[in-house]
């Protein structure tokens, strides 16, 4: 009798053991997390989507990884997924770019377009209302992007005050459209007279004709600056080891022209390559940001 309950509990024990292994083997080889990717919501979101989609088939190809899209409502909303660890992998711009860093100290800025290393904010004005350059919108109605956007508002309004102009010349408060492709729609309607865009949108806008080149104009082009770039979350380097970020720019660094379905992704981000950055390059825009008063309290960000 002692002898069957001896084996019984040895059966027992090796069946919770066994359970037991089966369960951290699982766990071992169970797919970390999908790289969450996302952006600021700059432009029209169904671009967004096709964008992203795109661009999360490829990198899932290139790194062996599963990689998500998950679009984010507004700027505000994407610094903040950002903080609480939701992306890993977020295309920013310029100022959202430093404000997400100072949220999460150890950052990093990765990778930009071959045209952020020297990108350019447009001025421009409904034709009808005879302005000719930035002196002439004092006393008229101007509208940024969005209130974060780097190439809608800080940049502009930093140039507008290089120029002699603040805030309190417009005509009534400024507004704020949310991304590029609105601001152009208020300025063509008329319901400002003038406004700040992103050069690159504008651009391209005019080559495809979606523009009333009779109803709104270029009036002023800022000096270049450093803008677009994607930011890596430290938490994904974690979960993917320290060879990840390496891996990732090998991956951006790749897309050519030359291939079809990867030239369609150049084309969507309105560039010819994707080039390494770091840090050190949006160190102007901190400043920029702190002078205008963007940027508020806490430490200067650490370069790297």
């Amino acid at each position: 009798m002692h002898r069957k309950f001896a084996t019984l509990f040895i059966v027992l024990l090796l069946l919770v053991l066994g359970s037991s292994c089966n369960k951290r083997e699982a766990a071992a080889t169970a797919p970390a997390r999908p790289l969450v990717l996302s952006a600021i919501p700059d432009q029209d979101p169904e671009k967004l989507q096709r964008l992203y989609g795109s661009l999360a088939d490829y990198l899932s190809k290139s790194l062996g990884v599963k990689v998500e899209y998950k679009p984010v409502t507004d700027y505000k909303a994407v610094v903040t997924a950002f903080k609480v660890g939701d992306l890993d992998l977020v295309w920013f711009g310029g100022l959202t770019g430093v404000q997400a860093r100072l949220q999460v100290p150890d950052a990093r800025a990765i990778l930009q377009r071959d045209i952020d290393e020297k990108f350019r904010s447009v001025f421009i004005a409904n034709a009808a209302s005879g302005i000719k350059s930035l002196a002439d919108l004092k006393g008229r109605t101007f509208t940024f992007g969005s209130e974060s956007s780097t190439s809608g508002r800080l940049m502009p309004q930093y140039f507008l005050e290089k120029a002699g102009i603040q805030l309190s010349d417009f005509k009534g408060a400024p507004g704020f459209s949310g991304s590029h492709d609105k601001t152009i729609e208020l300025v063509t309607a008329g319901s400002f007279e003038a406004g700040a865009v992103n050069e690159q949108v504008w651009k391209k806008r005019v080559e495809k004709g979606t523009i009333e080149t009779a109803k709104v104009v270029a009036i002023s082009v800022t000096e270049p600056y450093h803008d677009y770039h994607w930011v890596l979350n430290p938490e994904a380097m974690k979960r993917f080891g320290g060879e990840f970020q390496g891996k990732l720019v090998a991956a951006f660094t790749a897309l050519s022209a030359e291939k079809p379905e990867q030239a369609a992704i150049l084309d969507l981000f309105g560039a010819k390559s994707f080039i390494p950055t770091q840090n050190d390059n949006y160190r102007e825009i901190e400043q920029i940001g702190r002078g205008v008063g963007l940027i508020v309290g806490g430490p200067a960000l650490s370069q790297k």
